[in-house]
This record gives C-alpha cells, sequence and structure tokens, in this order.
C-alpha cells in the first residue's frame, strides 16, 4: 500500500515510517522540520519506497503534487505538542493542529484520498472524574488548549467523514516514551540530572499519576486497527497501558538508570502547570478487543527512553532558529 505520513521527522512520525517500509509499504513523507529531526530519517532516506517532502502544512497549497488519489492512507501526527507553553501561544494550537488538520482534508477531498488515520490525545477528557476513562466518556471541562484543538480536530474529521464518504480512525494516545523521544517529562528530568545531578526540581506534588506507552506498541496498535474491518466511518480508539505511574515512580526509575540520588524540590499543588491533569488513565477495552497488548511495561519504557537519552546527548543541545 501507499502512504502519506505527516510529522514524518518527529518522534512519532519517523518510527510510524520506518515501520511502513520495514513492512513493505510506499511511504511518502512530509516534515515542515520546526521539531522534526532529518537523523531521525537516516535509514528511511536510504530506501527507495521513501520520498520526503520538506514542506509546511499550514500553507494549503503544500500537498499539492504530493497528496495523489493512489494514496490508500493519509497518517496525519503532524502537530504542535507543547501543551505546557499553550496559553503563551494560542494561535500555535489554532494553526498547527486545527488548521493544518483542515489543510489535510481538503488536499485529500480534491484529490481523491479517502481514508486518515489521526493522532488525537487523552487530553480531550479534560478533568474527568470516570477512571479508567472509556471513549464514550462524557466531556467535562477542557483544560489545555493543546487538548482543546485536537478535540476540534477529531469533529473536523468526523464531519468529513459524514458529509463527504472519508474514514477515520483516530487514536486517543497517552504519553509516547521510547527511542527520539525529543520533549515531556522524562526529557526534562534528564537534562536537569546532567546539569546538576544533586537537586531536582518537580512542577507540582510528584503525585500527579499517568499512563505512558511505548513507541514500537502504539506502531503496532497502530498497524493492527488498520487491518481490522471497522464497521464505522469513525473510530475512536484510546491507547495506552492498564497501568499507571505517579511522578516520583517515574523519577525513582530515571534516577537508578543514572545513579543518581538528587534532592528533589516540588512546586507544589496537584498539577504541573495550567491544564495539566493530574490523573490520567484510559480504558483501553476497545483496542484490546481487536488482539492488541503492549509488550512493554511503563517501568521496561522509562528506562530505555532514559538509556537513549544518555546515550544521544546531542538532542539536548538547542536548536538554531531561521
Amino acid at each position: 500500500m501507499k502512504f502519506l505520513v505527516t510529522g514524518c521527522a518527529g518522534f512519532i512520525g519517523s518510527h510510524c515510517v520506518d515501520r511502513l517500509l520495514k513492512d513493505g509499504h510506499e511511504v511518502s513523507g512530509i516534515d515542515n522540520f520546526s521539531t522534526g529531526r532529518k537523523q531521525f530519517l537516516e535509514d528511511a532516506l536510504t530506501n527507495s519506497r521513501f520520498q520526503l517532502h520538506e514542506k509546511d502544512l499550514a500553507d494549503p497549497r503544500a500537498l499539492d503534487g504530493v497528496l495523489k488519489g493512489e494514496v490508500d492512507w493519509v497518517i496525519h501526527l503532524a502537530a504542535n505538542a507543547d501543551v505546557r507553553e499553550g496559553l503563551n501561544h494560542p494561535q500555535k494550537d489554532l494553526r498547527q493542529n486545527i488548521e493544518v488538520t483542515l489543510n489535510i482534508l481538503e488536499a485529500m477531498r480534491k484529490a481523491g484520498s479517502r481514508k486518515i488515520i489521526f493522532s488525537s490525545t487523552g487530553s480531550v477528557y479534560g478533568d474527568t472524574t470516570v477512571i479508567p476513562t472509556p471513549e464514550s466518556c462524557p466531556f467535562p471541562r477542557q483544560t489545555s488548549l493543546y487538548g482543546t484543538s485536537k478535540l476540534a480536530a477529531e469533529g473536523l474529521l468526523s464531519s468529513y467523514a459524514e458529509g463527504l464518504g472519508f474514514t477515520a480512525l483516530i487514536f486517543r494516545f497517552v504519553s509516547i516514551l521510547g527511542e527520539r523521544y525529543t520533549h515531556g517529562h522524562v526529557f526534562d528530568f534528564v537534562r536537569q540530572l546532567k546539569t546538576n545531578p544533586d537537586t531536582l526540581h518537580v512542577l507540582g506534588d510528584g503525585k500527579q499519576r499517568k499512563s505512558y506507552l511505548e513507541v514500537e506498541d502504539c506502531m503496532e496498535a497502530i498497524m493492527q486497527a488498520m487491518r481490522y474491518r471497522w464497521t464505522k466511518p469513525v473510530e475512536i480508539l484510546n491507547l495506552g497501558t492498564d497501568e499507571y505511574v505517579n511522578v516520583d515512580q517515574s523519577i525513582d526509575v530515571i534516577c537508578k538508570e543514572m545513579n543518581v540520588q538528587p534532592k528533589r524540590q516540588y512546586g507544589g499543588g496537584d498539577r504541573g502547570w495550567p491544564g495539566d491533569n493530574p490523573f490520567i488513565f484510559l480504558d483501553c477495552a476497545k483496542i484490546r478487543a481487536i488482539g492488541w497488548h503492549p509488550a512493554q511495561s511503563i517501568r521496561e519504557s522509562v528506562q530505555k527512553t532514559t538509556r537513549y537519552l544518555l546515550e544521544n546527548p546531542w538532542l539536548f543541545k538547542e536548536r538554531k532558529t531561521s
């Protein structure tokens, strides 16, 4: 089959490209390299079945000549994933998560492509009191612009499916860990401890409870779901593990891997920043029912991510901006 992967040079996107090529598919990738890294595509760029397009999807014409009718699936992973700083630059979530999704759907309409996979987030459930949280959970108030923008994008996909015959698989992820991971709590803690192994600043009280998923398990879930014969034009699937840890437990694993015992300084409160949800734990029974189960525990994922970051210190260097 033929695929188009948006955000192909990012953490999840580059793993998706590698998996599709490994499975024998033809892949076109698009990325503007604002956060993606060409190093993540080193293997893909040597493969004759991969074609890279360096373009900005904020331009409605970016997919002209890229998205063609023979593309079987668009896998839309490009996004602004900076949840913490959303209120400092609200236009980013609007443009990169909502407007870009609209641009892709319009390009698909023109090209005759009708199947799309979308990376949403468990953050759309906001401050839910239903734990574990199923896909059918009523939405409480939204707590982050990131979650709000992803929910709006889900609405666009549903509307195009209803009105234009699109097929959409929407994945509501927990936080993803693994090799090529470049932002999030493990990255922040490892960076701090590399600079000063004696003190660790922790946002919140360290008791926030979160679930995490290793990126290879994430890829396997997407591939299995794509092959499954769903009966509805839009399917929403929670994607995560059947466990969770609190921030302090995650820090314990990181510190053991780094062989450090820092003094922990807590910011206080039950959440790390405005928009942070103190408890995220998704009910994943729907995707479990088609036979997918994660192979790696959260502890193993944190260990693997920490080791990768320690082996690749270049990831911590500041990138030049134009």
